[in-house]
């Protein structure tokens, strides 16, 4: 059987050359999931450069970000420097305030870098009593499913890549440029993490390597 390196590699620097954010793909949706529950104030942990920051300010009256690295987490308060209503904070999510709860959290590409089961407990305590947490997160392949999803996702990745950067870039993006790290757990250990401490919360696998988890805090 052929070698299926030189596919890869010229795929991986076709991506290279035409960079996009799988997150900020579903940006749209968060928001969406956001304003449906009503919320007026909302929690982004790892906020990045603040592009979902700044989509929420324009539905919620006041977001606060977090977001660990420095570098990063300078630019985003940049950005967000005149704009009423919105925060960002250096640090972690370990590092909030204990006794701030939010009507509503995010969390985009962050939960694979935090304890799974523990940081789903913490989450669910910083909403408020009826809030929301909507989850984007990263998931290791296994089982069929996931790999025809990854399958189809390696295929479709450099065709989006060209239509939304169709000039070749000699460097990623600011807002990509945030450390990385390849994700643990499988898609099933996450949905048996959220059924043991997210009780009725909907998980649902996603192309480009992601899935949503959203959460309903009983009221």
């Amino acid at each position: 059987m052929p070698s299926l390196t030189p596919v890869t590699t010229w795929l991986d620097r076709l991506n290279q050359r035409h960079p996009w954010s799988h997150n900020d793909r579903l940006a749209p949706w968060v928001v969406r999931r956001v304003a449906a529950s009503g919320a007026r104030d909302v929690l982004d942990v790892g906020c990045g450069t603040g592009n979902l920051v700044a989509r929420l300010h324009r539905r919620v009256g006041e977001v606060s970000g977090l977001e660990p690295d420095p570098a990063t987490a300078a630019l985003a308060r940049a950005r967000f420097a005149d704009a009423p209503g919105v925060t960002v904070t250096q640090a972690g999510f370990a590092e909030r305030d204990p006794d701030r709860r939010w009507e509503a959290v995010t969390m985009v590409a962050v939960l694979h870098h935090l304890p799974l089961e523990a940081t789903l407990r913490e989450l669910r305590a910083t909403l408020s009593p009826g809030g929301r947490l909507v989850v984007v997160g990263c998931h290791r392949d296994a089982g069929w499913a996931d790999h025809l999803t990854a399958l189809v996702s390696a295929v479709l990745n450099p065709l989006v890549g060209l239509i939304r950067h169709p000039v070749a870039a000699t460097e990623p993006p600011p807002h990509m440029r945030a450390p990385t790290l390849e994700p643990r757990w499988t898609l099933g250990r996450i949905r048996a993490a959220a059924a043991e401490e997210l009780p009725g919360a909907r998980v649902r696998r996603r192309l480009f390597w992601r899935h949503t988890l959203v959460y309903d805090h009983p009221s």
